[in-house]
C-alpha cells in the first residue's frame, strides 16, 4: 500500500504533491489527473458514463403563442420529449409523474400547463409544494421571471407561503396568488386549518405540484398521505377535484408512490430527453493500517484528502457528510488545509439543517456566482438547489441508499462536460459491502419508496386535524378505511362530540400546532451564543438535541467550536459560548427495549411490538484529527421512549451459556452479531441505515432471560421495515455469514463485527447455533 507513484499522497501521512503554480488545472489537466486517480490502490471500482445528446420535439401546437414567445426569449426553442410528453398528459386532465435525472429540465414539465392553465383561465390556481424552504426560493425567482415575461393582460400573481411570509403580506397572497409556492408544513398547519381564508384557492385549484417526490418516503412520506386525504375533503367542500404533477430524480416505485400518497391514478413518464455530461465513478476504500484489527485509515480525512486535492487545483467540489458533526469536521479541517495552501483564496462552507435561513441563502448565491469554491452539506444539498457548476462530488461515507447516493454524484456536473464523483467507505458492513461489490451497486435499482400512512399515531393525529378543519360525517371514510372507533377514541379524550351525523372539534386545542410532519416532537431547540452579547446561531431539532446538545458538549457550527453550558430543556433553549479547544464530543446512548406482543414467531426469529427507550447517558472528547479519546463525562438527561414493531432473534440461555468463552466474549459476540446483522439488513430491506434502530438485551441479571437482538422500525408505530425482514431473515443471516467470514481482520474490526475482544469468532458460532442459518 506503500506506492510512490500517488498523485493524491493518500498513503502518506502528508500530501507529497506540490504545485509550483497557483494551483489552476488547465482543462486538458484534468483527464490526466482521473487516469492517476483511476491508478491508485485504493481504488475498487470505476464506472464511466459517457455522454448523451439531447432528444428535442416540437413545441406542442396546443401551447399558447404568449408562452412560445417567453419560452424563445429564454432561448428555448424546442423541449425535451419528456417535457413535450408532460404537457400533453397534464392539459388531457391525466395525473403524471415524471421520473429523469438531475439537471433534465423537469421544472419546465409542471410550469409549462400551470401557466397556460392560467392564461386560458385567469381564475385558475396552483399550488407548488417542496420538501424544503430553499427549494421554494430557488423556483419562485425562476417562476416569477416567467410570470413577467408573459403579456396575459394581467398579472399572474406568484408568491411563496410559508413561515417567513410577513404577517401583512398574507392577506395579498391569499387573494392574488395564482401560485402559491409551499411546503407540507406549511400547508398543514397554516392552510388547511385556515382554509376558509383560502376560499378563492379551493375553489379554482387545478394543479397541486409535488416537487423531489423521492424524499416523501418513511415518516415524511405517510404523514404526507394523511395531508392529501384532508386536502382532498376540503377540495370535495369547494367543489373542486385538482391534477397532481410529481417530479423525482431517483426511486425505483414512483408511480405506485405518487399513488399511495395521493389516492389517484397516474400516467408515468420514465425516459429523459436531456443530454448529459460524461461522468467519472469511483469506489475508494481507504487503505488498511492495522491488518490484525482491521482497522482502515479514517474515511473522513480521506475525504478531506480528496476534496483538498481538487479544491488546490481550483475545481469547484460538494463533499457530502452523513451526519452534522461529520460536516462540522470537515470543514473545520479543509479550511485549516486550504488556509496553508497555495490557494488561500479558496472559501470553503459548511451547509446543513440548523444554519439560519439566511445563512443558508448567502451560502446558495456564493455556490451560484462561483465566490465560494467548495461546500460541505448534510443531504441539505442533495435536492434540486441550484448551486452553480461544480464538477467533483466526494461522498464521505455510502448515504444509506442507492437513490441517495445518485442524487449526491447527481449535484456534481449540472452544467459542465465532464464531472466526477468519488464515493468513500467507512469501516462500517454497509460501507465495505458496497465499496467490495460495486457491481452490486451498479446493477441494483434505486429504492423503493415506502410509506404507511395507516400508522394508528399518524390516524389519530390527523383524524384530529381533519375534525378541526371541518365536521366530519358518521358515515365518511377517510383514506377509505372506515375511522369509527378512532372517532370513538376521541370523543372518549373529549377533542370531539358527535351531534346528529357529525363528528365536531370540540376541544380549545389547536392540533396540527403541535403534530409535525418530520419527527416524534415538533419542538426545535433554539442555539443561543452568549460569548459577547446574546445572539441566535442556529436550532437543532428535539430528537437530536441531546446528544448534540448536552452541558460540556462542544457544539460545531462552520467549524467553529462552541462549548455548551445550559441546556435548559423546558424553554427549549441551549446556551453556548465560543472557545477554541482541540476536542468534540461525542454522546453516548443507551437503548433499551421490551417486547409488548409476538405476532409471528418461528423457532428463534420473532416479529411483533415493542417498547424502545433512548437515553442519553454520557459522552465522550474525542481530539480533532487524532481521534483519540481524552476524556468523558455522564449525564442525567430524560429518556425518550415510543411503541414500535420490531424483528427479533431469541438465543436459548444454556445454548448462549454453552459457548467456550467468558462471559464478556460471549457479550461481545452478541453486540458484534446486532451490529452486522443491522448494517446488512438494510441492504435487503432497500433502506436508509437511520430507519432502523438495533439494541441487544443480554439479560446479565436474570438467569431465565434469553438474550436477544433487536432490529426496529426507528419510528412510533412502525414503517412496515421489520415484517419484511422477518420474512427475509434466512437471506440476510447467511449474508451476514458471509460478511464475517470474508472479512480478512483476525478478531473482528468495524467493517464487521466492530472492535471487540473475540467478537468474530462468537457471532459465527452463534448463528451457527440459530435455526435456518
Amino acid at each position: 500500500m506503500g506506492a510512490s507513484r500517488g498523485i493524491l499522497g493518500f498513503m502518506r501521512p502528508k500530501p507529497q504533491l506540490v504545485l509550483k503554480d497557483s494551483g489552476l488545472m488547465k482543462p486538458s489537466a484534468l483527464p490526466e489527473f482521473l487516469r492517476e486517480l483511476r491508478k491508485q490502490d485504493t481504488i475498487s471500482g470505476y464506472h464511466f458514463i459517457p455522454s448523451r445528446e439531447p432528444r428535442f420535439v416540437d413545441t406542442p401546437a396546443a401551447l399558447d403563442a404568449r408562452l412560445r414567445h417567453a419560452m424563445e426569449h429564454r432561448g428555448i426553442e424546442k423541449l425535451y420529449s419528456h417535457q413535450a410528453e408532460a404537457f400533453q398528459l397534464a392539459t388531457s386532465g391525466r395525473n403524471v409523474v415524471i421520473v429523469t435525472p438531475t439537471a433534465s429540465g423537469k421544472t419546465l414539465c409542471y410550469n409549462l400547463p400551470v401557466l397556460q392553465a392560467i392564461i386560458e383561465n385567469p381564475d385558475a390556481r396552483a399550488l407548488y409544494l417542496y420538501p424544503t424552504k430553499a427549494l421554494t426560493y430557488d423556483q419562485l425567482d425562476d417562476l416569477m421571471q416567467w410570470a413577467n415575461e408573459l403579456s396575459t393582460g394581467s398579472d399572474i400573481g406568484i408568491y411563496s407561503y410559508d413561515g417567513d411570509t410577513p404577517q401583512d403580506a398574507r392577506s395579498a397572497v391569499r387573494s392574488r396568488g395564482h401560485v402559491i409556492l409551499s411546503n407540507p408544513d406549511m400547508l398543514h398547519k397554516g392552510i388547511l386549518p385556515h382554509h376558509t381564508k383560502w376560499t378563492k384557492l379551493f375553489e379554482n385549484l387545478k394543479y397541486i405540484v409535488v416537487d423531489e417526490l423521492h424524499t416523501y418516503r418513511g415518516v415524511f412520506g405517510s404523514h404526507l398521505a394523511n395531508l392529501f386525504r384532508r386536502l382532498a375533503r376540503i377540495c370535495e367542500f369547494y367543489g373542486s377535484t385538482p391534477q397532481f404533477i410529481c417530479t423525482s430524480a431517483t426511486i425505483a416505485n414512483p408511480q405506485e408512490l405518487a399513488e399511495k400518497l395521493t389516492g389517484r391514478p397516474f400516467e408515468f413518464i420514465r425516459e429523459s430527453g436531456a443530454g448529459e455530461g460524461e461522468k467519472h465513478v469511483f469506489f475508494y476504500n481507504p487503505p488498511v493500517v492495522n491488518r490484525q484489527l482491521g482497522i482502515r485509515r479514517s474515511y473522513v480525512k480521506e475525504s478531506q484528502n480528496i476534496a483538498e486535492a481538487f479544491l488546490k487545483r481550483n475545481i469547484p467540489a460538494i463533499v457530502f457528510a452523513n451526519s452534522r458533526l461529520i460536516t462540522e469536521i470537515l470543514v473545520r479541517y479543509l479550511k485549516g488545509a486550504l488556509e496553508q495552501g497555495p490557494a488561500p483564496e479558496e472559501k470553503i462552507v459548511g451547509y446543513r439543517g440548523g444554519y439560519l435561513p439566511n445563512e443558508r441563502r448567502q451560502i446558495e448565491r456564493g455556490l451560484r456566482d462561483g465566490r465560494i469554491k467548495g461546500v460541505v452539506s448534510t443531504n441539505a444539498l442533495e435536492l434540486g438547489i441550484d448551486i452553480g457548476s461544480l464538477d467533483v462530488s466526494v461522498l464521505a461515507g455510502y448515504p444509506g441508499t442507492i437513490a441517495s447516493t445518485w442524487q449526491r454524484m447527481g449535484r456534481a456536473g449540472r452544467r459542465s462536460g465532464m464531472s466526477v464523483a468519488v464515493l468513500v467507505a467507512s469501516s462500517n458492513p454497509l460501507d465495505q459491502f458496497i465499496v467490495n461489490h460495486p457491481e452490486y451497486f451498479l446493477s441494483q435499482p434505486p429504492e423503493m419508496g415506502l410509506i404507511n400512512p395507516d400508522n394508528i399515531h399518524l390516524l389519530i393525529s390527523h383524524l384530529q386535524c381533519a375534525t378541526f378543519e371541518l365536521p366530519f360525517r358518521a358515515d365518511e371514510r377517510f383514506g377509505g378505511h372506515d375511522v369509527s372507533e378512532i372517532l370513538d377514541y376521541l370523543r372518549d379524550r373529549g377533542f370531539i362530540h358527535r351531534a346528529g351525523e357529525k363528528w365536531h372539534w370540540t376541544s380549545d386545542t389547536y392540533p396540527a400546532d403541535s403534530i409535525s410532519l418530520r419527527s416524534i416532537s415538533s419542538d426545535n431547540f433554539v442555539i443561543v451564543e452568549t460569548t459577547h452579547e446574546s445572539r441566535i446561531i442556529g436550532e437543532v431539532d428535539y430528537t437530536s438535541a441531546f446528544s448534540t446538545l448536552h452541558e460540556k458538549a462542544i457544539y460545531l457550527h462552520q467549524g467553529q467550536q462552541y462549548y455548551v453550558h445550559q441546556l435548559d430543556i423546558p424553554e427549549r433553549r441551549a446556551y453556548v459560548k465560543r472557545v477554541d479547544s482541540d476536542y468534540f464530543t461525542d454522546a453516548i446512548t443507551y437503548t433499551k427495549v421490551k417486547i409488548l406482543e409476538t405476532m409471528e414467531t418461528t423457532a428463534e426469529h420473532n416479529h411483533g411490538e415493542v417498547h424502545v427507550a433512548h437515553q442519553v447517558v454520557g459522552f465522550k472528547k474525542l481530539k480533532f484529527h487524532t481521534m483519540e479519546n481524552v476524556g468523558s463525562g455522564d449525564l442525567n438527561l430524560p429518556a425518550q421512549e415510543m411503541h414500535t414493531t420490531s424483528y427479533w432473534i431469541t438465543i436459548a440461555r444454556p445454548v448462549f451459556e454453552a459457548l467456550p468463552w467468558s462471559t464478556t466474549e460471549r457479550l461481545n459476540g452478541l453486540y458484534g452479531l446486532a451490529y452486522a446483522l443491522a448494517h446488512l439488513a438494510c441492504v435487503f430491506l432497500m433502506c436508509d441505515r437511520r430507519d432502523l434502530g438495533s439494541a441487544v438485551e443480554a439479560g446479565v441479571d436474570d438467569p431465565a432471560f434469553n438474550p436477544t437482538i433487536f432490529i426496529y422500525d426507528n419510528f412510533p408505530g412502525g414503517i412496515g421495515l421489520s415484517g419484511p425482514l422477518y420474512e427475509t431473515r434466512e437471506q440476510v443471516l447467511t449474508a451476514t455469514r458471509n460478511l464475517i467470514q470474508s472479512c480478512s481482520c483476525d478478531d473482528g474490526c468495524p467493517s464487521c463485527v466492530g472492535p471487540r475482544v473475540s467478537a468474530k469468532e462468537v457471532a459465527l458460532k452463534i448463528l451457527d447455533s440459530l435455526t435456518h442459518a
